[in-house]
């Protein structure tokens, strides 16, 4: 091999090696991936043990609706990303900077939002309360 070739596959493979790191480094991650645990016994989560209590953590609204249920979906507005608040007497989750407004469920009622907002898995054991993606 002379050295025109050997340069030439040098090129090539930091070519390549170049190429594939570009790439892994823009793939998308799951940024929607949560896992966390709620103690209900601690004075910092007592708000979740009353029908219609609410608190955010690791950005995600948990809340407890009027039926008993806990319920959790990302707590950005999907208009402008100012956090929602959990209206109980309404079962809905609401916007207070423009008005939109989101179902237990996450999905729009209103907008001006017009993207749902993420809806987060529950469960409970004993004083644990489970949110997961």
């Amino acid at each position: 091999m002379n050295r025109k070739e050997f340069l030439s596959l040098v090129g090539i493979g930091a070519s390549g090696v170049f190429v594939a790191s570009c790439l892994s480094a823009c793939k998308k991650e799951n940024s929607n991936t949560i896992d966390f645990t709620l103690d209900l016994s601690s004075s910092a989560n007592a708000v979740l043990t009353a029908n219609g209590g609410y608190l955010i953590s690791q950005g995600v609204i948990v809340a407890k609706t009027s039926a008993g249920d806990y319920i959790a979906v990302s707590a950005a507005c999907t208009h402008e990303g100012v956090n929602v608040q959990f209206q109980s007497a309404n079962n809905r989750f609401h916007c207070p900077a423009h008005g939109a407004n989101f179902t237990t469920t996450g999905t729009v009622q209103n907008g001006p939002a017009n993207s749902p907002l993420t809806k987060y898995n529950t469960s409970l054991s004993g004083n644990i309360l489970r949110v997961y993606s």
